[in-house]
């Protein structure tokens, strides 16, 4: 078993890692191999590898780790600027986010305090098509090959309007 102890969180990949000329990630996880979990995880912010000043706090290890055993989306995504918790499905691995999929999701995340918004992937339009008709209600698609735009499934509550 890994003991998650830390996860550290650079703001910017473009502050952190200037002089770099290679892709590198904005997380750095400290794990450790051990039999027993670690009571906390402690999570940290800073803007650059040198920066003194950085935030920090520790949140209890079942809130940052979920034992799911594969029940976990694909990406899981906080989005700062609205609050969210973007949940992701790619449909190449397991599938889409069907209304069983939403349901196993919003079970799983039940805890969280903010919004979850959930997106199912697909490399193509033509593959989209393929299951067009089981994607869940509130739900959002992104497609690749035009991957600025998002489809909504909108809901019951924007008909009652």
């Amino acid at each position: 078993m890994m003991a998650l102890y830390q996860i550290h969180l650079f703001e910017s990949r473009k502050e952190a890692f200037h002089e770099d000329e290679v892709l590198q990630e904005t997380v750095i996880i400290h794990a450790v191999k051990e039999t027993i979990k670690a009571k906390s995880v402690k999570i940290s912010i800073s803007d650059r590898i040198d920066d003194d000043f950085f935030k920090e706090n520790n949140l209890p290890y079942e809130e940052v780790v979920i034992d799911s055993h594969g029940k976990m989306p694909d990406v899981i995504i906080y989005f700062i600027n609205k609050n969210w918790l973007v949940l992701i499905e790619a449909v190449t691995s397991h599938g889409l986010i069907n209304p069983k999929r939403k349901n196993e999701l919003i079970k799983l995340f039940k805890n969280a305090t903010i919004p979850l918004v959930m997106v199912t992937s697909f490399l193509n339009r033509q593959a989209m098509m393929e299951y067009l008709s089981e994607i869940a209600w509130e739900t959002d698609v992104w497609i690749a090959e035009d991957a600025t735009h998002l489809i909504h499934f909108n809901g019951e509550h924007l008909l009652q309007s």
